[in-house]
């Protein structure tokens, strides 16, 4: 590296060219510049390879024996110093073998990438997908550091500094077992809140969520009895039994074994999110992914 930064990567540029066509008037032609700005720059490789580099023979100029060693060596050096610097092809997902990695609760592998599986099989069948499941607290260390290419998150909760698009709003439910007991048609308050709830606390064993607090001002509460992880689980424990659950409804409402109603009561929604690092905004690839979860969630 030492003796590269003795050089203008413009010389090597030069010497390439004369080595192509040892002319210097063809050379400046070619390269676009004067004669004398070649015979300059000639001038500066003979002293920075400490060596003539060309002489004269019967038909021209001839390359030094250290000229032609540099013949093949620096055209494949200025090759590859030309691609790193060019701007990426496009991405072409029938011959691609890319690996995404991707954070997605159990949420999202649901109503997010299982409705892009099947375009994704189809217009890429040489690629793969990693989803995982982090804390919270690790995922912005994750993108940063990346060991990810994309996550879903609320906006609210997500790490700042990420490139963000909304994917989609969505609302609770009340879910039930159809043939619940005590569920023929909308609830009123009064049986609402005398329901037994199973909720979703992602960080474990919480029993209060945004149900309980839009209750809680209004001076009510409501009866969680079984707080769990994960979405799926709380899906499955109200399909098999009496429980209920404030649910989004993108998760129940093509479930054939659940009923759902709109609460008495208004709960706040939530806005799910598309988010990654500024580094990988322009990446082909993951530009291509990104468009095809979005496609695939209006045709969903």
């Amino acid at each position: 590296m030492d003796n590269l930064r003795k050089l203008d990567l413009n010389l090597l540029l030069t010497l390439d060219a004369l080595l192509k066509d040892p002319n210097v008037t063809r050379t400046a032609r070619t390269l676009n510049l004067s004669q004398s700005t070649v015979s300059v720059q000639l001038g500066k490789l003979r002293k920075s390879l400490d060596d003539p580099l060309f002489l004269p023979g019967p038909r021209g100029m001839r390359p030094t024996a250290r000229a032609e060693l540099l013949r093949t060596s620096l055209r494949q050096a200025l090759a590859l110093l030309d691609k790193a610097v060019s701007s990426p092809g496009p991405f072409i997902p029938a011959e691609s073998t890319h690996i995404w990695k991707i954070i997605a609760a159990d949420y999202c592998e649901t109503t997010v990438l299982l409705p892009v599986l099947t375009n994704l099989r189809r217009e890429a069948p040489g690629t793969r997908l990693a989803v995982m499941e982090n804390a919270n607290s690790q995922i912005a260390q994750a993108v940063g550091q990346d060991k990810i290419d994309l996550f879903f998150h609320i906006r609210e909760e997500a790490p700042q500094g990420l490139r963000c698009r909304k994917l989609f709003s969505e609302q609770y439910v009340l879910v039930s077992r159809i043939g619940h007991p005590l569920l023929k048609s909308a609830p009123t308050l009064k049986l609402f809140l005398e329901l037994d709830y199973v909720m979703i606390s992602p960080d474990g064993g919480g029993f209060w969520g945004s149900t309980d607090k839009a209750l809680s001002e209004m001076g009510l509460s409501r009866k969680v009895v079984l707080s769990v992880q994960h979405f799926m689980f709380a899906v499955f424990t109200i399909a098999t039994t009496d429980l209920v659950g404030m649910l989004p409804l993108r998760l129940v409402k093509d479930n054939p074994q659940l009923q759902y109603f709109m609460p008495p009561v208004d709960i706040p929604g939530f806005e799910m999110n598309m988010l990654w690092h500024e580094h990988l905004h322009l990446e082909p690839a993951h530009k291509w992914l990104r468009d095809l979860i979005m496609q695939s969630l209006e045709e969903h």
